[in-house]
């Protein structure tokens, strides 16, 4: 655990065929933060991170909400904790940064409240699936911070830098269609369907080719911080490595056979 994990009962974890699910456990309070629940749900994540069993990672909150960010009331009753809760610890403020770079597919399942670091953290996920009750805002300058969670480096690679700016320097509620419009969130569902779509999608996921799912998401890291020469290089290395696998032997069987992938990972 990390230093300040003061309430690891605010994050639900778990894990099934393939699938880690990282749930926030604060319904009562939209899955608003109090000192420590940032903590908790790192240390859910690095987990999530360090299993070989585990090809996606679904972020997402307990309950009608996504995250509504700080618990504001809960921090001004534990002010006295800020100081040692900074000084301690700041590991969790690169929750977002975990999410990105991890081998896993990382998914923000948004419903509801999405703001202030939890804005953040939906960013740092490699896909946002949102339901049409989705309210974004990322509200840090409303009261007073300038923020955190890397939202400002994420929202400028999703939407582009004068929208992100505009977004962050005039905090305010948006819908899930204007974030859809956007290219914010990819998909958005009607609230009856979120969940069987969500599992369709997580699903199709965890079903594909293990070493070409991890592969695909090393290649967009890298397009991040390569020129195209370099990345090409890198990419026509991995694919190199993965086509004499038994899993693409078994990925073209199954598609020439019309039947459905058996993958073992190697």
């Amino acid at each position: 655990m990390t230093a300040f994990t003061k309430h690891p009962e605010d994050v639900i974890y778990g894990v099934k065929d393939g699938v880690a699910t990282i749930r926030i456990n604060r319904p009562q309070a939209r899955n608003s933060l109090r000192y420590g629940t940032a903590a908790a749900i790192y240390d859910a994540a690095l987990e999530a991170s360090k299993d070989p069993s585990v090809r996606v990672v679904v972020l997402r909150g307990e309950g009608a909400d996504f995250c509504a960010g700080a618990d504001i009331k809960q921090y001004n009753s534990e002010a006295s904790d800020q100081p040692q809760h900074l000084a301690q610890d700041r590991t969790y403020f690169h929750l977002p940064v975990l999410l990105h770079e991890m081998a896993p597919v990382t998914i923000a399942a948004v419903r509801g409240a999405c703001a202030g670091a939890g804005f953040g953290w939906a960013l740092g996920c490699d896909l946002r699936f949102a339901d049409t009750r989705a309210a974004f805002n990322t509200a840090f300058l409303a009261v007073g911070a300038a923020g955190d969670m890397a939202g400002p480096w994420t929202l400028s690679r999703i939407v582009g830098a004068g929208r992100a700016r505009d977004l962050y320097f005039f905090p305010r509620k948006f819908g899930a269609q204007e974030a859809l419009d956007m290219g914010m969130v990819t998909r958005v569902f009607d609230e009856a369907a979120f969940e069987t779509e969500l599992d369709k999608l997580t699903t199709q996921l965890a079903n594909s080719a293990p070493l070409a799912l991890k592969a695909l998401k090393a290649n967009f890291l890298d397009a991040e911080r390569m020129d195209m020469r370099a990345f090409s290089l890198a990419e026509t290395e991995r694919h190199a490595q993965i086509f004499p696998t038994r899993d693409r032997a078994e990925a073209f069987a199954a598609f020439a056979e019309k039947r459905p992938a058996k993958f073992e990972g190697r």
